[in-house]
């Protein structure tokens, strides 16, 4: 949004010296520096639970975010798709899964 004599309004409200301040102490840092507020490479990853990839067809994703949908409709706010694949992995008995998987 420009002012009346052309001006934009965002030089109005940062400052150069400001910005240039922030600029240098963020954005252009050495490289062998590592940024303040980030937990160092080094840091211990949480071995409770590992992130994963799976492949699902389109149908069975659609069903799933149905059952999730209805799961929230009952008042489980809390429900997810890693909720509802752990709880369903909970409830297979291996000796009725069939041999055709």
């Amino acid at each position: 949004m420009a002012t009346a004599d052309g001006v934009m309004a965002e030089r109005l409200v940062l400052d150069g010296d400001e910005v240039a301040s922030v600029l240098e102490g963020r954005f252009y840092t050495p490289r062998n520096d590592a940024p303040r507020d980030r937990p160092s490479r080094t840091a211990e990853k949480p071995a409770h639970y590992k992130v994963i990839c799976i492949s699902l067809y389109t149908r069975d994703l659609e069903k799933l975010d149905g059952m999730v949908d209805g799961l929230k409709a009952r008042g489980l706010t809390k429900a997810n798709r890693s909720a509802l694949i752990r709880w369903a992995l909970e409830q297979v008995d291996l000796d009725k899964v069939p041999r055709g998987l």
